[in-house]
């Protein structure tokens, strides 16, 4: 069976520094008309950054939960900027490290219905420190956590951002191999 829904007609809605949204009129595999409405965003990673049996994290206020996240350092891709340039930049930026060996983790769709962001990641290891370097508008707060407390954050659900949860089980995963 072909799932395709072929677009009919598209309008922007909004164009903003980050995101853009539009509604678009589709075909629907059963020959009806729908709506989409779709958000584009540039992608972003994230950097599982371990320094021996520590996991460095971030904590972040995040605007649209009203509330601090604790979460692995990342960040938006520019431009045309590869996801690997990008995960070395964000390590740099956030907690000040550059790193002597990188794993893929793979890459994340985190809302397919409506969200057209992809989020790689990477495992960060060996890692030297020097000066963080955030955005203007980035508050940061660096964490240290033992490797098995931030599995036991994920599974008990004190750690809740996707793309942390995604990374650290993975990390775990490669690591009793």
């Amino acid at each position: 069976m072909d799932m395709t829904e072929k677009t009919l007609e598209s309008r922007e809605v909004y164009r903003g520094r980050i995101l853009r949204v539009r509604e678009d009129r589709v075909r629907l595999p059963n020959g009806k008309e729908g709506v989409r409405e779709v958000v584009e965003h540039p992608g972003g990673v994230g950097i599982l950054a371990l320094d021996g049996d520590d996991v460095l994290l971030v904590k972040q206020y995040r605007y649209a939960f009203s509330r601090v996240l604790t979460e692995i350092p990342a960040g938006k891709r520019e431009p045309g900027e590869a996801p690997f340039v990008t995960a070395q930049r964000e390590l740099k930026e956030e907690i000040g490290a550059e790193a002597g060996r990188w794993t893929e983790l793979g890459a994340l769709i985190a809302s397919p219905g409506c969200y057209g962001e992809t989020l790689y990641l990477y495992m960060a290891e060996d890692l030297t420190f020097g000066e963080t370097d955030p955005d203007e508008d980035e508050f940061l707060e660096v964490l240290r956590v033992p490797f098995e407390e931030a599995v036991r954050q994920c599974m008990d659900g004190t750690l809740t951002d996707a793309k942390t949860v995604a990374a650290v089980l993975k990390g775990r995963l490669l690591r009793e191999r």
